[in-house]
Parts: C-alpha cells; sequence; structure tokens
C-alpha cells in the first residue's frame, strides 16, 4: 500500500514542476532553460555520488550503488529517452495553456495501460481498473475543453509535440519498471545517474543554441527555474520508490502520477489566469474521483 501513497505524494511534486516549468519558459529560450534546470538537478546528486564512492554515507536513501558499465548504458538510454520527451513537451508547454498541455500529457495512463497489460502481463483489480477508466475518460474531456479556448487538436503543431512528449514518456515509463522491478536498482542510483547523463545527452543541443545553428529567442534568468530540477528530483524519487515494490503495477503508478494536472489546474487559474474554468472543472473532479478509487482499491 505504500507505493500508493508515495505515486501520490509524486504527483503533488510533478504537479508543482509542471507549474515551475511553465513560468520559466513563458516568453523565454526553451534550451537553455531546460538545460540549466537539469544542471541544476546533476549538481544536488553529483556529491552524493562522490561521497558514497568514497567513504561511507550518512543517509542510506542517498547512497549510489557502485555500478558497472552495462549499467551505465541503460541509465544513458533512460536519459536519452528523458530528453526526447523533455524537449518536446517544453516547447509545447510554451505554447499551450498549462491546464490544457497537463490535459494532454496525462493521456499518458492510457498508453501505459496498453503497454503493461500487453508487455508486462499486469492485471490491474476491478476497481483499478474503473478508477484508471474514470480518469482516462476526465483527462480526455480535460482536453477536448481545450477547443473552447481556439485549440483545434488535429491542426495544432504544439498539439502533436505534446502527444510525442507523452509517447516518449511511455516508453520511459516501461523502461523504468524493468530498471527498478526487475534489475533492482536503487533509487538514489537511477536518479543520481540519470540526472548526471542528462546533462551529457542536451550538451551538444545546448551547444547548438549558444553558436545559433538555428533561430532562437534569447534567455533570461527566473527563480523558478532550479526549482523545476528540485521539485523533479523529489517527484522522481517517490515514483522510483514506489516502483521497487514487487506489488506495485506501473499501469497504476503511472495514472497516479498524473494527478499532477489538478495542481497545473489550480496554477493555470490562480498565477497565469487562464479561462474556460467551467468546462474544465468537472474534467479536474473526474480526474479526482478517479485517483479515489485507485487509492482505495491499493
Amino acid at each position: 500500500m505504500s507505493w500508493v501513497y508515495e505515486a501520490v505524494a509524486s504527483a503533488l511534486f510533478l504537479g508543482l514542476y509542471d507549474v515551475f516549468k511553465k513560468r520559466s519558459v513563458n516568453g523565454n529560450a526553451v534550451i537553455p532553460t531546460l538545460f540549466v534546470s537539469v544542471c541544476c538537478g546533476a549538481a544536488l546528486w553529483a556529491p552524493w555520488v562522490v561521497w558514497s564512492a568514497v567513504g561511507e554515507m550518512p543517509v542510506e536513501l542517498l547512497r549510489v550503488e557502485q555500478i558497472g558499465w552495462a549499467d551505465h548504458g541503460r541509465l544513458l538510454l533512460k536519459s536519452a529517452i528523458v530528453a526526447v520527451s523533455w524537449v518536446l513537451s517544453y516547447f509545447a508547454l510554451k505554447h499551450l495553456p498549462v491546464s490544457m498541455a497537463g490535459g494532454i500529457r496525462a493521456t499518458g495512463p492510457f498508453w501505459m495501460l496498453l503497454a503493461a497489460v500487453a508487455l508486462l502481463s499486469e492485471r490491474p483489480s476491478g476497481m483499478q481498473w474503473a478508477g484508471i477508466l474514470v480518469t482516462l475518460a476526465s483527462f480526455v474531456a480535460l482536453s477536448f475543453a481545450g477547443k473552447k479556448e481556439g485549440l483545434v487538436f488535429h491542426r495544432n503543431g504544439w498539439v502533436f509535440m505534446m502527444v510525442g512528449a507523452t509517447l516518449a514518456g511511455t516508453v520511459s515509463g516501461i523502461y523504468d519498471k524493468y530498471l527498478m522491478g526487475t534489475i533492482g536498482y536503487r533509487a538514489s542510483t537511477v536518479q543520481a545517474w540519470f540526472s548526471i547523463y542528462l546533462v551529457v545527452v542536451l550538451l551538444p543541443v545546448m551547444v547548438g543554441w549558444w553558436r545559433r545553428w538555428w533561430p532562437r529567442g534569447e534567455f533570461h534568468w527566473r527563480w523558478s527555474i532550479p526549482l523545476i530540477g528540485v521539485s523533479l528530483l523529489v517527484a522522481d524519487y517517490l515514483y522510483f520508490e514506489a516502483l521497487r515494490d514487487e506489488d506495485a503495477m506501473i499501469s497504476v503508478v503511472s495514472c497516479l502520477r498524473r494527478g499532477g494536472v489538478l495542481v497545473s489546474f489550480a496554477a493555470g487559474y490562480v498565477l497565469f489566469k487562464e479561462r474556460n474554468y467551467r468546462a474544465k472543472t468537472p474534467c479536474v473532479l473526474g480526474i479526482l474521483a478517479g485517483i479515489v478509487l485507485i487509492v482505495l482499491a491499493g
């Protein structure tokens, strides 16, 4: 049951992560914003990697295992998959309302459920199925509510970018279950090296932006940029810990994590003054109802 609560807590921080992203990329260059936030996350983990290698760690939860070249290759691949998802989602979030972007991204549980049932032979309970379906239906309804804001989904390139980011995120989620559940890496090990390798993967893209290999906007420092990395570190640590539980199902964990759209919804209204909240509110309440069903079934 603890994995359910860890997934719900992860959703809270994932919602804050989306809010900090929107605040950071709004009217700002995407690539350096992403790269600086990634560097902040790597900088937080680098001392613990060194400390774990040279001495006894005072905090067991932060101990990073010593791993071989094959393990490093697996974690580098994880970083590459996530980098694709993040680049697409950052550009899409810059041009879409945060509530709409969160709603589109939150359709991920549907794809995750299909993949988990087909590839991992997961079998959610009846109540969990009901919770997943209610949550998914609410996500889809929230996405359709975007039409009232002038977003014609099948004609909007930013929507397609967010869909691509969602599919890449689904691949990453299945791979996470393999890393945490099958191989059995510690959450701290995956998160530390994944954060560091993200800098490596994104460095060529950052060099291209710096040297103006393509038309690009200007970068402005904002206090929310380092908070992107911090909030994601907390969200991912709770997520990885949930996946380490043998009873944890990636389809359910993924669905619970997308409950972070509730935070995005509130922020869109309070901070970003977005419109159309009468149509969006029933959708968000439906998301909450689906999450409650999943938690009660856990």
